[in-house]
């Protein structure tokens, strides 16, 4: 089967489209018709090589579309389902055991490196180069991709699907980080760190948890309008308060009770951390380019009982929490609808360009 993909060839290069052909499903696979896809800044590290790949490479990890065929031991997915693909994990290590698969051991070769999990052979054969195409077991820069079963997650027909891609990286990080990891006591204190599409998901999860003073910090005085909307009871620009920290405590005088780090910088982070309440804990997501440290006093941490912990995918469970959110959705309570903006597939170097200058939140590019 033919499918049109976009090929980043080397770290920094432009997206390129190209028509290749692409693999049968496996005994665990299943073939999706791609009906769009949402850019994460996930893809964008990748592109520009502060992540590892392997290039050249089709990339592509925020699916949703129809299924197209099933692989022969798949029998809970049927030709026709719509599905949203998520990240990809083994299933057989300790932490996939445990219930806990975004930390799954092999998560680097199956998300970043492009190993496919149902088998050995390439998901695409472009008749001229080797083609890496198994990016977080879906690759779904393309108008057809190709997933493992443990990776997709069927939902509802009654929902728009050309919507729902996000709900499978970014959405769900954000959401889940509060809801899953957090999981804030009702009437505290949480203040979200950077408001693109993670942060202002963290805070709608916020307002749903029944958090009391919810707090946006951010540089982008549009971006603070719409976390009030979303559920932001007090916004901080960090860029015009003389001590960022400083008026965090006066909304929240003891400190916070939560923080998300959301911005993937590294001053960000450390005022996050500076605002936090004795017993505090700070939620890292944010990521920054390879190498970067962070640097906290030590006999403040150990003094203050305060808590630092790296979240990978909103510590979800795909195939629970998606339709989770998407039952939240559908109620009027997570409205990640207003953070969208639609781009067709061969303007994907547009929409990334209007991301990086602040343009838009969330990018979805439609097949």
């Amino acid at each position: 089967m033919k499918a049109k993909v976009a090929i980043v060839q080397e770290a920094g290069a432009e997206f390129t489209m190209k028509e290749v052909n692409i693999s049968e499903p496996s005994a665990h696979e299943i073939l999706i018709k791609v009906v769009a896809t949402g850019l994460c800044h996930t893809d964008v590290a990748v592109k520009n090589g502060d992540l590892p790949t392997n290039y050249p490479v089709v990339l592509g990890h925020e699916g949703a579309g129809v299924v197209e065929k099933v692989g022969s031991h798949v029998h809970d997915i049927q030709k026709g389902d719509h599905v949203v693909l998520s990240y990809g994990s083994c299933g057989n290590c300790r932490p996939c055991q445990e219930g806990d698969p975004a930390y799954c051991e092999d998560f680097n070769p199956l998300n970043f490196m492009n190993e496919r999990q149902g088998g050995s052979d390439p998901v695409f054969d472009s008749g001229e180069e080797q083609l890496n195409g198994a990016f977080f077991q879906q690759s779904s820069f393309g108008t057809y991709a190709l997933a493992h079963h443990r990776n997709v997650v069927k939902i509802s027909k009654e929902v728009d699907l050309k919507l729902m891609g996000p709900l499978g990286c970014g959405i769900q990080t954000g959401a889940g980080t509060v809801m899953n990891t957090l999981n804030p006591n009702p009437g505290s204190s949480l203040a979200v760190f950077g408001v693109g599409s993670v942060g202002l998901s963290a805070i709608m999860a916020a307002k749903n948890a029944g958090c009391a003073q919810i707090l946006a910090v951010d540089i982008n005085p549009d971006r603070l309008q719409l976390a009030k909307k979303l559920g932001a009871t007090h916004t901080v620009n960090s860029e015009k308060a003389d001590d960022p920290v400083e008026a965090i405590m006066k909304i929240v005088p003891h400190g916070l009770d939560y923080g998300v780090e959301a911005s993937g910088v590294k001053e960000v982070a450390e005022m996050a951390f500076n605002a936090l309440a004795q017993r505090g804990t700070l939620a890292v997501v944010g990521a920054p380019p390879g190498g970067t440290d962070y640097a906290f006093d030590a006999n403040d941490l150990i003094l203050s009982g305060r808590k630092v912990i790296g979240v990978v995918e909103g510590d979800a469970i795909v195939k629970v929490y998606i339709p989770r959110l998407i039952e939240l959705f559908e109620q009027g309570r997570f409205p990640f609808d207003k953070l969208v903006s639609f781009y067709p597939f061969e303007d994907i170097n547009k929409a990334l360009h209007d991301m990086h200058d602040g343009k838009v939140i969330k990018p979805i590019l439609t097949m």
